[in-house]
């Protein structure tokens, strides 16, 4: 069940602000709540975005500052650029999943110095992913295209650098193998060229799918 309470636990459990016991009883109800784990999904982006634009902020300048007409034409823009990096997404997940039927290797090209892709498909249980990443002033923009993932509960994107620095991008809710492929955008403060991998954990941190390149 889904209680005022959990709603307002989102926000303190992505801010990590609550503490070890009340943060461990909100990740179970996380398991087998999809509503609680969209949210933290949904907070999660904007945190990252907020934390990185504070960090971009140069000493002395307010971060805060009145929307005018430039900002709402490029805001307007990227909501378009999204729209079309979703659709290409699709596209690649589609011969992603024909390439898995006809039992050939699957491989996607790397799609330039200012961006990457990382792919990978588990033929025993059929769980198949699809990572892109564009380089950003303040990081990576991160797509992710998941299906098949064999169990339910809390899972994570979580990129691995170079230098073996982690970062968890992303985390949803699955509802087990039935379920349909699942689209994600986020962000990530490591540059598409600083990330050697990316993986799909579950909450308790084992590996489901290992991504490369």
């Amino acid at each position: 069940m889904c209680s005022p309470q959990h709603r307002r636990d989102v926000g303190a459990y992505v801010l990590e602000v609550l503490g070890a016991a009340d943060a461990f009883r909100f990740e179970e109800h996380l398991e087998d709540c999809p509503r609680c784990a969209g949210a933290v999904v949904e907070f999660g982006g904007v945190t990252a975005a907020l934390g990185r634009y504070a960090r971009l902020t140069p000493p002395g300048v307010d971060p805060v500052a009145r929307a005018g007409p430039g900002l709402v034409r490029r805001a307007t823009r990227a909501v378009a650029a999204g729209r079309r990096r979703t659709r290409r997404r699709r596209l690649v997940m589609g011969a992603a999943a024909v390439v898995l039927a006809a039992g050939a290797p699957f491989t996607v090209p790397d799609g330039g110095s200012g961006t990457g892709r990382w792919a990978a498909v588990d033929r025993g249980s059929g769980m198949a992913a699809v990572v892109t990443a564009g380089a950003r002033e303040w990081g990576a923009e991160v797509g992710l295209e998941v299906s098949g993932v064999h169990g339910s509960g809390v899972c994570s994107l979580v990129a691995v650098g170079r230098d073996g620095d982690e970062e968890t991008v992303a985390t949803w809710s699955s509802a087990g193998p039935g379920e349909a492929p699942l689209r994600i955008d986020a962000g990530a403060a490591l540059r598409p060229g600083d990330i050697a991998r990316f993986e799909v954990r579950t909450a308790a941190g084992r590996p489901l799918l290992r991504l490369t390149r």
